[in-house]
């Protein structure tokens, strides 16, 4: 991990994101999935800073990525982050820049204030699922994702 630095996404690295972005939804068999666009990103990311990415970087080549954000929690007073994407190339695994990256955004964290680091994992991506545990992460098992999207959410939203 020598090699491996970190520098924050500029609205010049949209293409790069919508690249990465590709490559964990395939990676994920969710390709089919992606709707996301250059224009959508640069707005969401840049325009309205609603989030923001690191690159991992092996020297000079954008190596893996994370698309992270604030949440916040009531019980702590104060904000965390949530980790939406983390993907490491497939030509770049085993160097330990996953574990970088995690390193990387619990130091922003840390930095920020943010009282805790969270994400989620596909319950078959078991090669993922023990990376964080060998971190120390803990699954929330007590708690369910809910999600409403598409026309389920315009229909509410009336």
């Amino acid at each position: 991990m020598a090699d491996l630095s970190f520098r924050f996404a500029t609205e010049e690295d949209v293409p790069k994101i919508l690249f990465f972005i590709k490559e964990l939804a395939e990676y994920e068999k969710m390709l089919d999935e992606v709707v996301a666009t250059e224009e959508l990103l640069h707005q969401w990311l840049f325009e309205r800073q609603k989030a923001e990415v690191i690159f991992a970087m092996e020297g000079d080549k954008e190596v893996g990525f994370a698309l992270f954000f604030h949440n916040f929690s009531t019980f702590l007073g104060r904000c965390g982050i949530y980790l939406e994407d983390l993907y490491v190339m497939p030509q770049y695994r085993g160097k330990g820049y996953g574990k970088g990256i995690i390193k990387e955004l619990a130091r922003i964290a840390v930095e920020r204030g943010c009282g805790r680091l969270e994400w989620w994992c596909l319950d078959w991506n078991k090669q993922s699922i023990d990376f964080y545990r060998s971190l120390g992460a803990q699954p929330m098992d007590e708690w369910t994702v809910y999600r409403i999207t598409g026309d389920t959410l315009k229909k509410l939203a009336e």
